[in-house]
């Protein structure tokens, strides 16, 4: 392929698996031009879906600025450090010096071939840089090696600004939050982007100045069941079924108005008899003439369960808001609650029938759904999957995660890492739509990931 000397070049440093490439993308319609990252799992996975890259799979300091860009002007530098030795969820470990200085890759390149814009990303506590005490950072200099970060480059001609932003502002379902910092010598001022989603209560989008946030259930794949939580062969942990009940607790049985599943998407298994034969009941939109107790279940529920560990003794989430953080291990489950109608004195159905076996047993909750009782007669519960994770993050709807650019299938544990790293794309399309507006396109290849 000729390289273009005249057009300038965009270069995502720390590329991981793609997220801050995909928004630059999706603002610019143009898959960035250099791609590093040390880790050869997100490379393949960077390169699946950003083919026409040129890709560097060794240590940013390995790579010569100079040598890389041939000639070429940068526009554009992108830096995702690593933030692991900065985040809070790090608790009191050690941390790594060599870790903590990888953002210092931006000085070099501004050194090197002074890119016209430079975009770093992290997590809020990276105002903290500062020196390390004993392996841990030392409280009384918090904050200065940061200080020594901005003043080297507003030394080297550089604007600098920086600020916190959340995802769900510019359109992830995820309340994602993250510090970003602009450095531009071009003259031309630092533009943040302005939010185009906010709070559904809010005057903002009440006036339809704003979109309301998309919320966690439009991530969910609905035709995927949840087991019920009574019947695994391997008990539940406590601590699990204690944050369970605390978020059927607080999203079922006391909320005014429940999330509704759509009927689609409902799912309940053995649970019936009919004609002497076992029948699952895949969704509502089945024929009710195989359920012979059918009349009597009317609505499914759904929540999200955080399965955080350690102390975390909160309900969860609703499906109505966006999804929290998404981290490298999936903390997220889908919780749903199967509901039937309730009369009372169970007049009109049989004794013998299983269903009413179940919903009389003491464990479950009466539900008040639009002036309508419902009993619950069963719970079901799955994490969420990687597809959804993405969906969660922001990421388009065929961008593939499951398998690499060689064709070798990814578990779900690198596809979840993947992402629980990655930059939420929605983040960096409105950054460079608003620095950089002659980069960018009206339209591109990537699809929404979802609807909400």
């Amino acid at each position: 392929m000729q390289l273009d000397l005249f057009r300038e070049i965009i270069v995502d440093n720390f590329a991981g698996g793609g997220g801050a490439s995909t928004g630059i993308e999706m603002a610019t319609g143009l898959s960035v031009d250099i791609a590093i990252n040390h880790d050869p799992v997100a490379i393949a996975m960077h390169k699946a879906n950003h083919p026409d890259t040129e890709h560097y799979c060794e240590s940013v300091w390995d790579v010569d600025p100079k040598e890389a860009v041939k000639g070429r002007k940068v526009g554009l530098a992108w830096f995702s450090p690593d933030c692991k030795h900065f985040s809070k969820a790090k608790g009191g470990k050690p941390v790594e010096k060599k870790i903590r200085g990888l953002a210092w890759i931006a000085v070099k390149w501004a050194i090197a071939v002074k890119p016209r814009a430079i975009m770093l990303e992290n997590v809020e506590e990276f105002k903290t840089w500062g020196p390390l005490k004993d392996g841990y950072p030392d409280e009384s200099k918090k904050g200065k090696t940061f200080k020594s970060f901005v003043k080297a480059l507003e030394a080297l001609g550089y604007e600098v600004q920086f600020k916190e932003l959340r995802a769900c502002d510019y359109g992830a379902p995820t309340t994602r939050k993250r510090f970003f910092m602009i450095a531009r010598c071009d003259g031309r001022p630092i533009k943040w982007p302005e939010p185009t989603h906010g709070d559904p209560d809010s005057l903002a989008v009440k006036a339809g100045k704003l979109l309301p946030w998309k919320r966690s259930a439009g991530i969910i794949d609905w035709n995927i069941g949840t087991p019920s939580i009574f019947e695994r062969k391997k008990p539940l942990a406590k601590n699990t079924l204690l944050r369970i009940g605390r978020g059927i607790q607080k999203f079922v049985i006391e909320a005014q108005t429940p999330y509704i599943v759509e009927n689609k998407a409902c799912f309940i298994q053995h649970y019936y008899t009919h004609q002497g034969k076992e029948t699952r009941a895949s969704s509502l939109d089945e024929p009710l003439a195989t359920i012979p107790t059918a009349n009597r279940f009317g609505l499914v529920t759904a929540f999200l369960a955080k399965h955080y560990g350690g102390n975390y003794s909160g309900a969860g989430i609703s499906l109505e808001e966006p999804l929290h953080t998404i981290t490298m291990k999936d903390h997220h489950a889908l919780v749903t609650a199967f509901l039937i109608k309730y009369y009372g004195s169970d007049i009109g159905q049989s004794l013998l029938d299983p269903l009413h076996t179940i919903t009389t047993k003491d464990r479950f909750g009466l539900v008040t759904v639009k002036g309508q009782d419902y009993r619950i007669v069963d719970i079901g519960m799955r994490m969420l999957q990687p597809r959804e994770l993405f969906n969660g993050n922001g990421f388009p709807s065929n961008y593939i995660i499951d398998k690499d650019y060689y064709g070798k299938t990814y578990p779900k544990t690198e596809q979840v890492a993947r992402c629980g790293n990655a930059v939420p794309p929605p983040f960096a399309e409105a950054l460079v739509r608003a620095n950089l507006p002659d980069f960018c396109v009206k339209h591109n290849r990537y699809k929404p990931a979802v609807s909400y």
